[in-house]
């Protein structure tokens, strides 16, 4: 049975299935550092799985992944150290789901923003919920979109929808991901993991051998442009975190989470 480093990601089977579930609701399961950390070390246990025929990636609660965390935003605009330490592992998490041998699926039950839509878009298959969508709002925050829109998205959808979408960071509703070709299909969100768990069986039963090489010929594809546009993506994005532009949306965040905070009182 493979476990998990951290509490915020969870690890179930369901005979050769390998349930991942971003265990973080409370924060719409934002991609602190000790989740990101955790999902990128899993893949080294996946590896090794004999049993394990296919993956599904999803999230507890109401979201997918809102993507990163404030408070790590903030820090990382005055400590160099942790925004190098956090660009490798992004880095790294793209690379480990590309290079995984088992097809892997990705079932949105409800927002993927950011980092989170990078992690459903570098999956094999996207099932989504109805009532779910997908962003990637990197520049609208002030950031270069340095993970995974970059590497994927060309592959997916036309160059000029590409652009589009990170250029202005717009949410892309359910219909519209199946339609651009970020997802494969939708599905009622009381029925997403049911419908993740069918494929991912049937998936399963076919030669291992013949599927696995198959995903891995066709990423090939993707892993090259991950090699190609990740090392200057991600040092720009780093350089981001140092701009007035991204100190302003900082501002902005903290603005509102301030006034959320006193609407509780």
């Amino acid at each position: 049975m493979i476990t998990s480093t951290s509490p915020l990601l969870k690890v179930e089977e369901d005979g050769p299935i390998r349930i991942i579930t971003l265990n973080n609701p409370d924060m719409m399961n934002a991609m602190v550092d000790e989740l990101h950390e955790a999902l990128t070390d899993i893949f080294v246990p996946l590896s090794r799985d004999l049993d394990a025929k296919a993956v599904i990636i999803t999230g507890a609660g109401r979201a997918f992944s809102a993507g990163g965390s404030l408070p790590e935003f903030v820090a990382q605009a005055s400590d160099l150290n942790l925004r190098r330490r956090n660009m490798r592992t992004a880095r790294m998490l793209v690379e480990h789901i590309l290079g995984c041998h088992l097809p892997i699926i990705a079932a949105i039950n409800g927002p993927a923003v950011g980092l989170g839509c990078s992690i459903a878009a570098s999956s094999d298959l996207v099932l989504i919920a109805d009532t779910a969508y997908m962003a990637d709002p990197h520049v609208s925050i002030g950031l270069v979109a340095g993970d995974g829109g970059v590497v994927t998205w060309p592959f997916m959808m036309s160059m000029l929808k590409v652009k589009e979408y990170l250029f202005t960071g717009d949410r892309i509703d359910a219909e519209t991901a199946v339609q651009i070709g970020l997802a494969n299909r939708v599905v009622p969100k009381d029925d997403l993991l049911d419908e993740a768990k069918k494929l991912a069986h049937r998936i399963a039963s076919q030669p291992a051998q013949a599927l696995q090489e198959t995903k891995r010929a066709l990423n090939l594809h993707l892993q090259q442009s991950a090699l190609l546009t990740l090392p200057f993506a991600l040092t720009a994005e780093s350089e981001s975190f140092t701009t007035q532009e991204s100190a302003d949306a900082v501002a902005g965040f903290q603005a509102k989470a301030a006034e959320r905070a006193a609407a509780k009182k």
